[in-house]
C-alpha cells in the first residue's frame, strides 16, 4: 500500500516538474554541488533513471566534468548486493532488470565512495522506501563495512513522508537532495 502511494506521489511530483518546465534535475544538481563537498577523485555511483525517478544525469555530467569517475549499479542476482561498473557519459548501456540499464559485464568494477540512491519515499531520519529487493541496503552494508561511503538519496521534495517503515537490515541515507534543498537526517 505504501509503495503504491509513494509511486503516485512521485508521479505527481514528476508531472508537476514537467509542467513547470522540467527544471527539477538541474535544480537538484545545483543544490548538490553547492552543499555536498567531495574529495578529489572520489568514485561516484549513480543510477540510470527509470519511470518518474528524478534524473541524476545532469549531476553525473557535472561530476564527470569535475574529474570524478562514475559508475552505475549492475544487478548480480536476486538477494545479492550490486556490482558497480565504470561508466562515462556516452558509454553504451544494456538492458537490465527492473526496466533500467547498466554497463556491460566487461566494464571495470569500481568501489564508490559516494552512492547516489534512487527511492520511492524518504523520511526525516534518512530512511528510504525502495522497490523491495534490498539491493541498495545489502550494497551499502558491504561498502560501509569496508570503509567510508556517503549515501545520498536523490528525490523530488514531494516524496518525503512522515516515516518509512524499517527493518533491521535497512541502511539509512547520510543526506537526501531534492530540487528544493538538502535534507540532513535527524537522529532517530
Amino acid at each position: 500500500m505504501l509503495r503504491r502511494t509513494a509511486k503516485a506521489a512521485r508521479a505527481a511530483a514528476a508531472a508537476a516538474d514537467r509542467q513547470a518546465g522540467g527544471t527539477g534535475a538541474a535544480a537538484l544538481r545545483d543544490r548538490f554541488l553547492a552543499a555536498v563537498p567531495l574529495a578529489e577523485g572520489v568514485v561516484v555511483s549513480a543510477y540510470w533513471p527509470m519511470g518518474d525517478e528524478i534524473d541524476p544525469r545532469p549531476l553525473m555530467d557535472a561530476l564527470a566534468g569535475r574529474g570524478h569517475r562514475l559508475a552505475l549499479p549492475a544487478i548480480r542476482a536476486a538477494g545479492q548486493p550490486l556490482d558497480f561498473r565504470a561508466w562515462r557519459p556516452g558509454d553504451a548501456l544494456q538492458p537490465a532488470g527492473f526496466g533500467t540499464q547498466e554497463p556491460p559485464a566487461t566494464a571495470e568494477e569500481l568501489r564508490p565512495g559516494l552512492l547516489l540512491v534512487p527511492l520511492l519515499a524518504f523520511d526525516g531520519a534518512g530512511y528510504r522506501l525502495g522497490y523491495g529487493g534490498g539491493f541498495y541496503d545489502r550494497s551499502l552494508a558491504l561498502l560501509r563495512a569496508a570503509g567510508d561511503t556517503l549515501a545520498v538519496g536523490l528525490a523530488y521534495a514531494g516524496q518525503q513522508v512522515a516515516a518509512v517503515p524499517r527493518e533491521a537490515t535497512d541502511q539509512p541515507l547520510d543526506l537526501v537532495v531534492t530540487e528544493r534543498g538538502v535534507i540532513t537526517p535527524a537522529a532517530s
